[in-house]
């Protein structure tokens, strides 16, 4: 997945990439490129990732919300998880794919929008097994580069895109923050009732997803060695982004021209 390379390169000097109030102009069109974004749950990766592709004028990419849509399939569908055969043939039928006419895109399955039910309590719980298989994963790493053949210029958020998915990648990114902070912020992100779901119980969860996404074989969650870790645990969203948007000008300037 390496960058495509031009003998014929004009490089761009950083103050053409960012305007004189400090704000990044989005990535020139003849510049390929992907931004991956990594990290555990509740590090607000999704919100990031879809700001920061609408602050750089790139495409947006949930992977979380492909392996959720597998969660709801096995859930709808009523497979046992010793049926992992079955289910992977049933993801691969339904043809996983996202309506990019949307913002943010929407996830289809049959060409189905399934959004609505991929964010539900049920799904939730089940998407970190369904996230272990390994026939699965690599079937969703075989769609993530399809979809950035078709869309090259990407900001990707999940647990592997710059490890595994996308290696290559010229800027990535590793989210974190205190568990604490994460396991309320999901409990928003879900609309739970605090009285139903204590901060301390999804702290617990939190933590064992954390466990399970770090030790799994296949795809493990790790911060890739080249990597810029940020801890998001007392930064807002803008500040997150405007962080990430100037780092990746820097970046941009560098990269070779190439005609799409």
């Amino acid at each position: 997945m390496s960058t495509p390379t031009s003998p014929a390169v004009k490089p761009l000097a950083v103050e053409e990439l960012i305007t004189p109030q400090g704000i990044p102009t989005p990535v020139p069109s003849n510049r390929p490129i992907i931004i991956t974004i990594d990290g555990p749950a509740g590090t607000g990766k999704s919100t990031v990732a879809r700001t920061l592709a609408a602050r750089l004028g790139l495409d947006f990419l949930d992977t979380g919300a492909m392996y959720r849509a597998a969660a709801a399939i096995m859930i709808d569908k009523e497979y046992k998880e010793d049926q992992i055969g079955e289910l992977v043939s049933e993801v691969i039928g339904a043809d996983l794919h996202f309506d990019w006419s949307q913002d943010p895109p929407t996830i289809l399955a049959w060409d189905t929008p399934i959004d609505h039910r991929i964010r539900s309590h049920e799904v939730t719980d089940a998407v970190s097994f369904v996230a272990t298989l390994s026939e699965l994963r690599q079937h969703m790493v075989r769609k993530q580069r399809i979809i950035f053949a078709q869309h090259p210029h990407l900001v990707t958020e999940g647990r592997d895109q710059g490890s595994v998915v996308f290696p290559d990648a010229a800027v990535k990114f590793y989210l974190d923050a205190d568990p604490e902070i994460r396991a309320r912020r999901r409990i928003d992100q879900l609309g739970l009732d605090p009285e139903t779901m204590s901060l301390e119980t999804m702290c617990k969860r939190i933590v064992e997803r954390d466990r399970i996404d770090s030790s799994r074989d296949d795809g493990p969650l790790v911060c890739p060695d080249d990597a810029i870790r940020v801890d998001t645990s007392a930064l807002g969203i803008e500040a997150v982004v405007d962080l990430m948007a100037k780092h990746t000008m820097a970046l941009v300037a560098d990269l070779p021209e190439h005609d799409l």
